[in-house]
């Protein structure tokens, strides 16, 4: 993979790096999320026709978790790097790896706190397993909109990009 880059614009760094690693966090979102719900509503392990289809569900189409997954991206630049300086790592790492590992890190974090909030995991599964043909994306996306702008207290505009909530 050959990386483009201009070597002290280290928002384009990280989000170059978040963007490489959409599939397999996406991936890892909708397998915790499927987990979490089996666990909760179906603990005894009993075959049902929602547990079949989420077993069942092998798909790795996560299109309609694209946009949440840009969001909560630029939310994670926004709350960690105000600033557009890239830092010196000393350890001789190159930085797109230091923050592939450190949006990794942070995206698994925030998707076990947002898997404790049902709506959350509904959503999800509702985006992915159970995306229901004749439901418009927008209200279940709407869902995801909302659950970040609770969550971080902060208003994602398609224009003004990311501004903290005024109270």
């Amino acid at each position: 993979m050959i990386r483009k880059f201009f070597p002290l614009d280290k928002n384009y760094v990280l989000e170059s790096a978040q963007l490489s690693l959409e599939a397999s966090l996406l991936h890892y979102l909708v397998d915790f999320a499927k987990v979490e719900y089996l666990l909760r509503t179906n603990p005894l392990g009993i075959k049902d026709d929602v547990a079949e289809k989420i077993h069942e569900h092998k798909g790795s189409d996560y299109r309609h978790l694209h946009d949440f997954y840009l969001n909560l991206a630029g939310v994670f630049r926004f709350k960690n790097y105000q600033h557009n300086q890239l830092e010196f790592t000393f350890d001789g790492r190159d930085p797109f790896d230091c923050y592939c590992e450190e949006w990794t890190i942070a995206f698994k974090k925030w998707i076990k706190e947002f898997c404790r909030h049902d709506n959350f995991i509904r959503a999800v599964l509702d985006l992915t397993v159970f995306y229901p043909a004749e439901s418009p994306l927008l209200m279940v996306d709407n869902r995801m909109h909302a659950f970040l702008n609770q969550h971080f207290d902060v208003k994602i505009h398609p224009q003004k990009g990311i501004v903290r909530k005024m109270a």
